[in-house]
């Protein structure tokens, strides 16, 4: 992947560091932690970062993964919650100052004022915003105090859930709330292409693909003589697509394979959780499924699996789940969705079905069972394009210079506008 990313509306390029060489290191990491990045000399700066915080899943990762890395490239973190929740007690940095200003409804603008005191209590330099809720207080914050704003695409919000009618107010929030925002952060050149499509516009924009701690040694696995665990890792919602997965379980069954499903993470709402039950027990296959719920030790569960199956639907940009299964070493079967394919090359990496497609699902899946595509290869080659391209550290160093180049066109117009107010000087003719 290039370092140099391009700018498609003609307002700034921003030149990324050179990515990790990683090989040579010294220097042991655990699956998560990894060493800083390169410090700055210079005083470090603030940014207030505006999250939900109702949950921990993939987008709340990228938050609490640069909440570390970040003060190594000269920027320390704040976070401000819009809603009390898991983020708050599920981070990994807990030393990062959090507070919450809880909004009583989606409109509610009151925490804007509260967090804009903070923003000038604490001379923060930056605003960063994650979501159309948190850019919609963001923007009234950043106007009300003069801090610029960056905003983060973490996937497309016109795309984001089954429910149309939110998800067109989302996307028209999110864009008026952005609308000539000081700076864009994509996570995939899928969902810069989105913000492109959607006229969704910054003074500098970029693309920050996301990234997991990497680990020195790929893990040592043995290939399964016997029984297949196929593991899954979300936060179940329709979009995730575990409906034909257990489908495609229940084909592979069938047809004699010996495979079992651990899904790890929560269900979204009750009455998804009652349809996934009913599904189970039509499909006959509840024996063969471990329910783990909601887990804190994501690589403690990747290293019970096989494969890990990400079958979503659509609304992904590029998830922290597929990176952190190749970073342990669990070949990867997933969807030709956003940015999956940018990460996860069908036969090198691991393996791309079609959506919706429990056939397809479940072929892909044979695939490795059968030997078609060498298990161990897809496991190796998945590690190394984790550690080389999709690090935290190249993450954080990413956003970093997008700040960078943030706060220099804000100085740079705070200086024009100085000039252009200061008086004539009287004609001495």
């Amino acid at each position: 992947m290039p370092t140099e990313l391009e700018n498609s509306h003609a307002t700034s390029v921003v030149t990324l560091p050179e990515r990790e060489a990683s090989a040579g290191t010294t220097a042991e990491r655990s699956p998560t932690a990894s060493p800083p990045a390169e410090g700055c000399q210079r005083p470090h700066r603030r940014v207030l970062h505006i999250v939900n915080g109702e949950v921990y899943a993939g987008a709340e990762r990228v938050q609490d993964l640069m909440a570390d890395q970040l003060p190594a490239a000269g920027y320390d973190v704040e976070f401000a919650c819009l809603k009390e929740g898991k983020f708050a007690t599920a981070r990994r940095c807990q030393a990062t100052p959090l507070a919450t200003y809880p909004m009583s409804s989606r409109f509610d603008l009151r925490p804007a004022r509260a967090i804009a005191r903070r923003v000038r209590e604490g001379n923060f330099d930056l605003i960063h915003t994650h979501t159309p809720r948190s850019a919609m207080i963001g923007r009234l914050v950043s106007a009300w105090t003069g801090v610029p704003m960056v905003h983060h695409v973490h996937s497309p919000t016109v795309r984001d859930s089954t429910h149309p009618l939110r998800n067109r107010l989302n996307a028209l929030i999110e864009r008026w709330s952005i609308a000539n925002t000081a700076g864009i952060v994509s996570v995939s050149n899928a969902m810069q292409r989105y913000t492109e499509e959607h006229r969704m516009t910054g003074r500098t924009m970029a693309v920050v693909p996301n990234g997991v701690p990497a680990r020195d040694t790929l893990v040592e696995r043995v290939r399964s003589q016997g029984v297949w665990t196929i593991g899954t890792v979300a936060l179940f919602r329709p979009r995730k697509g575990l409906d034909v997965l257990l489908e495609a379980l229940a084909k592979l069954r069938q047809s004699g394979y010996p495979v079992r499903l651990r899904a790890v993470g929560p269900v979204e709402a009750s009455d998804y959780e009652a349809q996934t039950k009913a599904l189970v027990d039509r499909l006959g296959i509840a024996e063969w499924i471990d329910w783990r719920g909601f887990q804190s030790d994501i690589p403690a569960e990747l290293a019970q699996m096989d494969l890990f199956v990400l079958p979503s639907l659509f609304g992904e940009g590029l998830p922290m789940v597929i990176l952190e299964s190749m970073s342990a070493g669990v070949p990867v079967v997933s969807t030709s969705v956003e940015g999956i394919p940018e990460a996860v090359r069908d036969g090198q990496e691991g393996i791309i079905v079609t959506p919706g497609d429990a056939d397809d699902l479940a072929r892909g899946i044979q695939r490795v069972l059968d030997g078609t595509v060498d298990w161990n290869l897809l496991r190796r080659n998945a590690y190394e394009r984790q550690r080389s391209h999709y690090t935290d550290v190249t993450m954080a160093r990413g956003v970093a210079a997008v700040y960078d180049r943030v706060l220099e066109q804000s100085k740079l117009q705070r200086g024009s506008r100085t000039f252009r107010s200061r008086p004539a000087a009287a004609n001495q003719g």
